[in-house]
Parts: structure tokens; C-alpha cells; sequence
């Protein structure tokens, strides 16, 4: 006798158990996620230099929200400080940086300035015993060796100096590390980050010679080095790109990487995006995808939509094959600047190294000058070539 059941019909219930089960082990996965850091310590006061889109938006909403003390503010233009000093509830505006330096009630300097202006005022701030810790941008300086002076310096001072690569603290980026070192993915064999967006608060940009590279491609480059470790090369090609009104080199920018275990790694940028005319429907987003032996994962960064980063990954044995979505209700912007100011706050608390460090930062600024290396001599780099 022939049986009249459909192959569809007859796998339904094995399929439907399959599902339960993945749904079953991808819950009990997600009960060990950590999107965002707890906080610690939030004890510590903070004096903020600049009043930017970037402080007055992000590092202010987000130390708000944590409750970190905000005692004391300056910027470039005194009338913005004062704006963004009322709008957050901050006591004291001053009218110079070197005035808040001064300021005895600071404990911990967040820095909000362009990238060739922050060294002189770490170095001011190095001089302030009062000072205990700096929390300065990236790119930390304008190449490497000045990166390693600074970081000799604070060294010296006995201050520490961390580097805002908020980029660890994306939620997305952070499971996506959980998910690596429980080994969901098993061994690692690829990962891209695509980038088309732009910063649109990065006008000082202009001015500079080194442009995406440097400030935006660090970033994922910063990434990329939490995700997988140091890599042994760095090849970058790049182009002008000519929706821009300005004389430049990086415009768009696109690097190889190889990682500890032949892992390699695309990072591209596309930080001039466009056409920009008014009423272009532009197609920005940050998107990221990692592939492993047994697993494949990938995401989204929520800016510049002003949503939740997001990720979804199968697994061979953690899922069952099938996809699971985690989600959250934080985002990148501004969430993702608490714990980065955590990791500061705790760090003056217990005396230990934040992690952010510098030092580990400027193993990231080495991989910038390599990725420069590489497009001016167009061959492959490795960072052995710079000792660090």
C-alpha cells in the first residue's frame, strides 16, 4: 500500500520540534547576553570639554540617563556651553578650557575636540594632579607617533587616559563577541563591515590631509581588533571621491585584514555618501556579517536611523540551524557612551586599567598607520612594521 502523505506533511512535526528546540536553546543563550554593561561605579565627577553635536547629544543624554555626575563644561564658543550647561543641569560653565583644568572639582576630563586640538589639552590635563582620568576622542592624534607620546606621557603622569571606541559598546558589536567567545560560531573565517553613511558633525574634516581613514575607518578597524584580536596585515586601497567639495586623498576607503587563525576581515567606508542633493532618498546604513564554521551571524548599527543596532545568527549547534534575533531597547547613540564612561569612572575607582586603554589604543592607531603604509606604497602591510 502507497502512503498518500506529502514529504511536507511528514516532516511538519520533526520541523516544528527542530524549531522548538532552537527556540528553546537560543532562549537560554540570550538569558548569558549582555547588550549593555552594568554600571559599577558613577561616583567620579566629570568635567566635559566641547559642546558639540557629539558631547551636547550623546556623552551628555548618555551620562544623564546613568547618572553620572557632570560638575563643569567649556567649549570653543561659551554661549554653546552655556546652552548645553542649561540644558543638562550642569553648576559651572567655564569660559576657557584651561579654566575648567583648574577646576579642583574635576576628577575625570571628557574630551569633545578635533582630533589635531586634544593632544595639547591631555597634556594640560596631565599637569592637573586633580585630574585622575582623561577620556579623549578617536583618532586619539593625528599619527602614530604622537599617539605613543601621549601615551608615555599619561603613563608618567600616573593619569588614566582611555579612548572613546564606542564602537566596543554597540549592542550588536557586544553579543556578537559574546557570541564568539562562547563559540556559537564555532572557528571564525570571515567578517565584513560595509559602511555608507555621513557623519555629518565632521566638518573640521576639511582641513585634514589624513580624512576616512584616520576618522571614520577607525572605528571598524578599532572593532575588528576587539572582535578577533591583533592582525599580522593591513592592505587599504582608496579613491577621491568626487561628490565632495574639498581636495582629499581617502575619500572612500577599503581594507584587508588578516587575524590570528587566518581569519580575514573586509572593512569598507563610504563616508561621503550620496547624492546628497535635497530630496535624495539616501540608502545609509553600517551593516556587519561574520561567518564561522558553525555559524554565520550578522547586523545592523541603528545610526544613523535612530534605531536599535540589531543581530540575527544560526548556529549548527547552539540554534539547530535556525535564525534567532535578540533584541533591546538601547541603542549605539547615545547608550553605548555609558559604557565607555563606565569603564573610566571604574577605573579611577579601583585603580586598574580601563579598557579602553591607551595602550591598547594605540595598537589600533598602528593599524591606521600600516592601512596608510599600504595605500602609499600599494602592497600589503604588516604591522610587525610597527612596533609599538
Amino acid at each position: 500500500m502507497t502512503s498518500t502523505t506529502t514529504p511536507g506533511q511528514a516532516q511538519a512535526p520533526a520541523a516544528a520540534e527542530a524549531t522548538a528546540e532552537a527556540e528553546a536553546a537560543a532562549d537560554e543563550a540570550a538569558v548569558s547576553f549582555e547588550p549593555d554593561v552594568p554600571i559599577r561605579t558613577r561616583s567620579h565627577r566629570i568635567g566635559c570639554v566641547g559642546a558639540g553635536a557629539i558631547m551636547a547629544d550623546q556623552h551628555l543624554e548618555a551620562y544623564r540617563q546613568a547618572g553620572f555626575p557632570v560638575v563643569a563644561i567649556a567649549s570653543r564658543t561659551p554661549a554653546n556651553a552655556r546652552a548645553v550647561a542649561e540644558r543638562y543641569g550642569i553648576p559651572k560653565v567655564h569660559d576657557t578650557v584651561d579654566a575648567l583644568l583648574a577646576d579642583t572639582d574635576v576628577e575625570i576630563l571628557d574630551i569633545a575636540f578635533p582630533p589635531d586640538q586634544q593632544p595639547a589639552i591631555i597634556r594640560a590635563a596631565l599637569a592637573q594632579p586633580h585630574i585622575k582620568a582623561v577620556l579623549a576622542q578617536k583618532p586619539l592624534a593625528l599619527d602614530l607617533d604622537e599617539a605613543i607620546a601621549l601615551r608615555d606621557e599619561a603613563a608618567a603622569a600616573g593619569t588614566v587616559l582611555s579612548v572613546n571606541q564606542n564602537m566596543r559598546y554597540d549592542q550588536s558589536i557586544r553579543v556578537l563577541k559574546q557570541l564568539l567567545d562562547a563559540g556559537v560560531l564555532g572557528d571564525p573565517v570571515f567578517a565584513q563591515i560595509d559602511m555608507h553613511a555621513v557623519p555629518h558633525w565632521q566638518g573640521f574634516l576639511e582641513g585634514y590631509d589624513r580624512l576616512t581613514l584616520a576618522n571614520m575607518s577607525v572605528h571598524h578597524l578599532d572593532a575588528l581588533r576587539f572582535l578577533f584580536g591583533d592582525p599580522s596585515e593591513i592592505s587599504t586601497v582608496t579613491r577621491r571621491d568626487p561628490r565632495t567639495t574639498f581636495e582629499h586623498e581617502d575619500g572612500i576607503v577599503v581594507s584587508t585584514l588578516r587575524f590570528p587563525g587566518d581569519v580575514l576581515a573586509l572593512s569598507v567606508e563610504d563616508v561621503w555618501g550620496g547624492p546628497r542633493e535635497e530630496g535624495f532618498d539616501d540608502d545609509f546604513f553600517i551593516r556587519w556579517r561574520v561567518e564561522g564554521t558553525a555559524g554565520i551571524a550578522q547586523g545592523t548599527i541603528g545610526w544613523p536611523h535612530g534605531v536599535p543596532s540589531s543581530i540575527r545568527y544560526a548556529s549548527t549547534h547552539a540554534t539547530g540551524g535556525q535564525w534567532v534575533e535578540p533584541s533591546w531597547d538601547t541603542h549605539w547613540f547615545p547608550h553605548a557612551f555609558i559604557g565607555v564612561m563606565e569603564q573610566v569612572q571604574h577605573a579611577v575607582e579601583t585603580g586598574t586599567a580601563p579598557e579602553l586603554s591607551v595602550a591598547d589604543n594605540v595598537r589600533t592607531m598602528a593599524l591606521i598607520e600600516a592601512g596608510y603604509r599600504s595605500i602609499a606604497e600599494k602592497r600589503p602591510v604588516r604591522l610587525d612594521e610597527f612596533p609599538v
